[in-house]
């Protein structure tokens, strides 16, 4: 284990994966959600598919044993991308990161509902507090009492936001139950080739044709995801889950000075607070989740991560 290393992988990963969102978020103006999906998909494959020559896991790190689990976890991702790209065109990103955070409180309580993962108090609070966060960051959006606060396309943004972190939280289900019989490999190539195949499918519903400097920026994106999903991949070779998942939460920086430099978004002092609550339950959670795996591990040391 190289703990550093692997924060550095992890932190590198979200600063790339904050630029590609605000790529995305550049020609979101004119460029539809589908094809922003094809564009970070298609170029991402290119960049996975030499990764995994230069890893020697070509062809056999693509093989399966759970075929549909592949195609199900593409359709949900695939829309998790897809509402989450929506959405930057119609709110700030900072706001977009922030209310992002909910997916993690998401997976906790679909872990129990569709793992059967034994959840108690604690982790339920650390849940409620995390909610409670989510709706401070939400409600100048959501409010009837202001109309000058709320406008519809930004409520609109709001429930897309939301739906993303809804389904990103039941893809990370479905990859917990991938990763028990396939490489992780074939689960970040795999995902990519879906999600390319899905995005087409909007074709029909008004793609158009991009200037040079809008391709640039998309093609750009699709590179940058596919070596962020790399990098993110490669950080827990070098270091635990409990010690890198924390670093979850630097995206939140870089959302703000992104937003502030190149769209000139300032986010409030309500926003700030929320993002706090919300990134504190995720820690406490994350920290629970490291104590428990600590008591696991003494009580049967013989079981592997994922046994």
């Amino acid at each position: 284990m190289q703990p550093l290393k692997g924060i550095a992988f992890k932190i590198t990963a979200i600063a790339l994966f904050s630029v590609m969102a605000a790529l995305i978020k550049a020609t979101a103006d004119e460029v539809p959600a589908g094809q922003a999906v094809f564009f970070r998909s298609f170029f991402a494959l290119f960049v996975i598919f030499i990764w995994l020559l230069q890893r020697g896991e070509m062809p056999q790190g693509l093989r399966v044993t759970n075929a549909m689990g592949h195609v199900w976890r593409g359709v949900i991702g695939t829309t998790s991308m897809a509402m989450n790209f929506a959405a930057l065109g119609l709110l700030p990103l900072p706001e977009v990161t922030a209310i992002g955070f909910a997916a993690p409180l998401m997976t906790v309580i679909f872990a129990a509902m569709f793992l059967g993962e034994e959840v108690r108090a604690f982790r339920l609070t650390a849940v409620g507090i995390g909610l409670i966060g989510v709706t401070v960051v939400l409600w100048p959006r959501l409010t009837i009492f202001d109309a000058d606060q709320a406008s519809a396309m930004a409520t609109v943004g709001v429930m897309l936001v939301l739906g993303s972190a809804l389904f990103r939280a039941l893809a990370q289900i479905h990859i917990r139950k991938l990763v028990q019989t396939d490489q992780t490999s074939a689960i970040v190539f795999y995902f990519s080739l879906t999600a390319s195949c899905l995005s087409l499918l909007t074709l029909p519903f008004g793609w158009v044709i991009p200037t040079w400097e809008q391709a640039a920026l998309l093609v750009t994106a699709g590179l940058i995801g596919g070596v962020a999903q790399i990098m993110l991949t490669s950080c827990y070779r070098f270091a635990p889950a409990s010690v890198v998942a924390p670093f979850d939460y630097v995206a939140m920086l870089f959302a703000i000075v992104i937003g502030y430099v190149w769209f000139s978004e300032i986010p409030t002092p309500q926003m700030l607070v929320g993002a706090a609550i919300v990134i504190s339950a995720g820690i406490l959670i994350i920290w629970r989740e490291r104590q428990l795996g600590l008591q696991r591990g003494k009580a049967r040391p013989g079981i592997t991560p994922q046994g």
